[in-house]
């Protein structure tokens, strides 16, 4: 029985040995739920000034421009400069810009336009910050533990988007917006007290200053591998038909059940959350590429099912199941990543999949924002679900390297556990030890 249950459970082993992995999961947690606050608070009130289907999906518009550029710019940054830096100073301006939502709200007449200028700023941060994070992820955890860290990181940030959104939607309704902002002010207070706690990360090798040369260097890599353009294609094209949540305050009324909108929220995240907790399994997968398309098919049949019911207790049993999908294409393409990806390369490279997970949902919302504005929320939903369903399809016909991608025989990623393996030996060697190779070179 013991073995069955280790074998399911989530493999905790980088949250016991590996201090800083343990540092930067608590953080994110903290902030993760501080950010579902403001998550469900900010197009609630953009909900309540203008009372438009589209002015709320605009927000991914307003959104996706910066993400672009400064996660291209942040992906040559963390390859550039220490990252510990870049993740604490980029934590300490999403705190600010919690204050000035919090300082909006308390107006006697919030007004409208900060509201998109503060999630353009958020944006812009998490551009910059997410390649730092992700790339010092993947240095910092041993390559057989990559898969167990990507199920830990998806299950610390789904866990506070499950409790965080439902308990947005009671303090929203009862205490109002501003108390939720008050809530996101606190968690990056903590947060960043918490990344001063780590330890310093510079590059590991020799590296210029950020420059466009850099960010396309990286782009060339990226284009240059069917496996990588084929995770960041599905998961662009699930998100794009089929990410609707700017329209679930429209679905809500709909089905007349305006109280369940924070559970609507919180069950893709729920959905997730029950992967992570049985991802035991996912350590033993090889063909990650397989899991990829699989994961996403079944996000867009889950997100289909629920434009077509009636019934919220059905419409949220879809969305949970469409949230176990999202989360087991999205485990799947991490460990991809961080198994193929070379240390010189892997900022950039993070860099080119914060734009892969980011601006589709951007792009997703303006989406379904404009289609439920001529057909409704249902029709929305219901019809991005079947798109993504059939792009999918489409692209693993068309990218057979990404299906048959197998971690123990794929060239990028025996080479990347090779580096991995001669870095590890060096550091345990000490200063004094010949370079790598140099033994078998005499």
């Amino acid at each position: 029985m013991t073995r069955k249950l280790q074998s399911i459970l989530p493999d905790l082993t980088p949250l016991r040995t590996l201090r800083e992995f343990r540092l930067l999961w608590i953080q994110g947690l903290v902030t993760s739920f501080g950010s579902s606050m403001a998550m469900i608070a900010l197009p609630l009130q953009i909900k309540d000034l203008t009372n438009s289907p589209f002015a709320v999906g605009a927000m991914g518009a307003v959104e996706m421009v910066p993400l672009i550029v400064f996660g291209l710019y942040g992906g040559a940054l963390a390859d550039a400069v220490d990252r510990r830096r870049v993740i604490l100073l980029s934590e300490a301006g999403l705190g600010l810009l919690a204050t000035v939502l919090l300082v909006n709200g308390l107006l006697p007449s919030p007004a409208l336009w900060p509201l998109y200028v503060v999630a353009a700023g958020v944006s812009a941060l998490s551009g910059l910050q997410q390649p730092a994070l992700g790339s010092l992820i993947a240095r910092i955890v041993p390559h057989d533990q990559l898969t167990a860290s990507a199920a830990l990181n998806f299950m610390r940030g789904q866990i506070a988007a499950v409790v965080g959104p439902a308990f947005a939607g009671v303090v929203v309704a009862f205490a109002g917006a501003p108390t939720a902002y008050a809530v996101t002010v606190t968690g990056f207070t903590v947060s960043v007290l918490m990344c001063l706690r780590l330890s310093p990360a510079p590059p590991s090798h020799t590296a210029g200053k950020p420059s466009l040369r850099s960010v396309v260097e990286g782009a060339r890599y990226a284009w240059s591998k069917p496996v990588l353009l084929g995770t960041y294609a599905i998961d662009m094209a699930a998100m794009f038909f089929a990410y609707p949540i700017a329209v679930f305050p429209f679905l809500a009324q709909d089905l007349h059940a305006e109280w369940a909108l924070g559970l609507m929220y919180g069950a893709i995240p729920l959905g997730a959350v029950l992967v992570s907790l049985t991802s035991g399994w996912a350590s033993r997968v090889r063909r990650h590429g397989r899991m990829v398309t699989l994961g996403a098919a079944g996000w867009g049949l889950a997100m289909t099912a629920a434009g077509w019911m009636s019934n919220i207790w059905l419409v949220l049993a879809c969305l949970v199941i469409a949230g176990g999908g999202d989360m087991v294409s999205g485990l799947a393409r991490h460990t991809i990543w961080d198994q193929t990806v070379p240390e010189e390369l892997r900022g950039r490279l993070a860099g080119i999949e914060v734009l892969s997970y980011s601006t589709g949902p951007q792009l997703g919302q303006l989406r379904a924002g404009t289609v439920a504005g001529w057909t409704g929320a249902r029709p929305a939903i219901w019809s991005g679900g079947l798109a993504c369903v059939a792009a999918v399809g489409l692209l693993a016909a068309v990218l057979p390297k990404l299906m048959t991608y197998n971690a123990d025989t794929d060239e990028d990623a025996l080479r990347r556990r090779a580096q991995r393996e001669a870095t590890a030996g060096e550091a345990a060697a000490g200063p004094g030890a010949a370079p790598a190779g140099a033994e078998a070179a005499a």
